[in-house]
């Protein structure tokens, strides 16, 4: 069978050649609401894509530059419905030498995707040497092993002691993978300021009590006790019976392990609703913020347009002011050449019209000089709508810096156009990925905001295969991202989708990047709000059932 390796990237951080540098960090405002702010790091690691039952093999795991002296070995066999996993580690210091918090090791599978799975903890014995069995259903993956607060852990964090290296007798088969996902940065589970005691391990109690004091501590810390009161106190609970088992004469470690990794698990999950709960009221608070923007944007345009045409009005009175004046001079000069050829017999009378003349010449001069107050007032008003329309770009400026934090997005001529990769959909399928639906809500999120956006989905796909099928394909990823934003209230009636199959390439499908760049589906963002309009909705597709 062919050796070989397959690069998959991977966000680890420490110790390699890293691709961009990221930080998970957490402070608390006014001492009320925790805020998160993350960012991500990449490295590349080998991974191998196992044939289904074709045996044993083996692989090798070296250190990183944070634990070089640490090494191991694994033998994995193809299993029906399954792969066996046996791993002996050696050289492995004590995890709480990169922190506090740090109590355990964790053997994770990464798939070609950038989903990790916690597969495995990993227990140091008293002579620096681990072995564990596991089991994964993943066909092709990465193993890497980091140093974690608990085991319970769902998310890896960037403290990467070991990583699988392929050896020359390794069988697999090659693939090319490109894969990211997202870690916690180190020291990321306590939050910067936040009081976090030691912990002093007792060797009369088992690992697993000390987990859960962990677990609930860095529960609290992510603000769990606030944004998942129910779960936290929940947890707490189970943390005082533990506690209570713990103190006893006589400890039933089989009992007090059992409890403690029960404290575990729903000390995760209540740190795990409270982010996603502090994410979802940063998103509505950065909504209303938008909706009140746009409000305010459209009330001062419309003062403005008021102000421009009062200040047309009023030049147009002026212009027949002046009109009136002019007419009334030439009367006034009529009646003064009158008067001087009657001479003496009128000379009251050409007093009285040169009077009348000077009079009619004061008010031309005033007629004209209200017209060019008034020409300076239409000015003033040119000037507030070239403001309108600075409002108008700084707004999609705005959108396509908030567009880009959580997909690809470019400013083009036809509008935002944001780009879904071909990751966010299983491969020759149009289902959206969990990912891709997360992200499309936060999208749709800030789409609300604004109702006169329209949207265009346009669905792509690379030359392999055929013209109808790649045709069929493109049409439904597109409609597949149609439905789920009508599903989270976007107007039908400002959206359409459509397909191209193969014929609108980005990059060459002579390579597998290429082909990658090409399978995408874009939607781009128009409308007068942001100064782009790409024509007329259709509605020629209906919400479900597409061919």
């Amino acid at each position: 069978m062919k050796t070989s390796a397959v690069l998959l990237a991977v966000l680890v951080g420490l110790g390699a050649s890293t691709l961009a540098q990221a930080q998970t960090t957490v402070s608390y405002e006014n001492n009320q609401k925790p805020v998160y702010r993350v960012s991500v790091v990449s490295r590349t690691t080998r991974a191998v894509s196992y044939r289904h039952r074709s045996g044993a093999t083996k692989i090798n795991f070296q250190g990183t530059d944070l634990m070089p002296a640490a090494a191991g070995e694994a033998k994995v066999e193809s299993k029906r419905g399954r792969l066996e996993i046996e791993v002996e580690f050696s050289g492995l210091d004590r995890p709480t030498i990169f922190g506090n918090e740090y109590l355990t090791y964790v053997l994770w599978a990464i798939s070609p995707e950038g989903r990790p799975v916690n597969i495995g903890e990993v227990l140091v014995g008293d002579n620096h040497r681990s072995k564990l069995d596991v089991t994964t259903d993943l066909q092709a993956f990465a193993l890497i092993v980091t140093a974690e607060p608990y085991y319970a852990v769902r998310r890896p964090s960037n403290v990467v002691v070991l990583e699988n290296a392929i050896r020359s007798d390794t069988a697999g088969a090659t693939e090319m993978v490109d894969a990211k996902y997202e870690l916690i940065d180190r020291g990321g589970y306590i939050p910067t300021g936040y009081q976090f005691d030691p912990v002093v391990l007792n060797a009369r109690l088992p690992l697993e009590f000390f987990e859960a004091r962990n677990a609930v501590r860095i529960a609290k810390s992510a603000g769990a006790e606030t944004f998942a009161s129910s779960s936290y106190e929940n947890a707490v609970r189970q943390m005082k019976r533990v506690d209570d088992l713990a103190t006893r004469r006589h400890v039933d470690r089989k009992s007090l392990i059992a409890e403690s990794r029960e404290v575990v698990q729903t000390a995760d999950d209540a740190r795990e609703i409270a982010l996603k709960r502090i994410d979802a009221d940063r998103v509505n608070a950065d909504r209303d913020a938008a909706a009140a923007q746009v409000a305010d944007a459209t009330a001062q345009s419309n003062e403005d347009m008021q102000a421009r045409m009062n200040a047309e009005t009023a030049s147009a009175d002026a212009d027949r002011r002046r009109a009136e004046a002019d007419r009334a001079a030439a009367t006034a000069q009529q009646r003064q050449q009158g008067a001087e050829a009657e001479s003496d017999r009128n000379r009251a009378a050409a007093a009285d019209a040169n009077q009348s003349a000077a009079d009619a010449q004061q008010g031309q001069r005033d007629a004209e000089a209200e017209s060019d107050r008034n020409r300076s007032a239409a000015a003033d008003s040119d000037q507030q709508l070239q403001q309108a329309v600075q409002d108008r770009e700084e707004l999609r400026a705005r959108l396509l810096q908030q567009f880009n934090a959580i997909l690809a997005t470019r400013d083009t001529a036809r509008g935002l156009v944001v780009n879904l990769s071909d990751v966010l959909f299983d491969t020759g399928k149009y289902t959206l990925r969990p990912v891709a639906r997360e992200k499309l809500a936060k999208i749709s999120g800030i789409i609300l905001v604004y109702p006169d956006l329209r949207l265009t989905i346009e669905g792509n796909t690379d030359s392999v295969g055929g013209d109808a099928m790649n045709q069929e394909l493109s049409e439904r990823r597109a409609g597949a991202v149609l439905d789920y934003l009508a599903k989270q209230n976007i107007p039908l009636a400002s959206m359409t989708s459509q397909g191209f199959g193969k014929t609108q390439p980005v990059a060459s499908n002579d390579t597998a990047e290429g082909r990658q760049q090409n399978r995408r589906v874009e939607m781009i963002v128009s409308g007068d709000v942001i100064g782009t309009t790409i024509g007329p909705v259709s509605q020629n597709l209906p919400l479900t059932g597409r061919p």
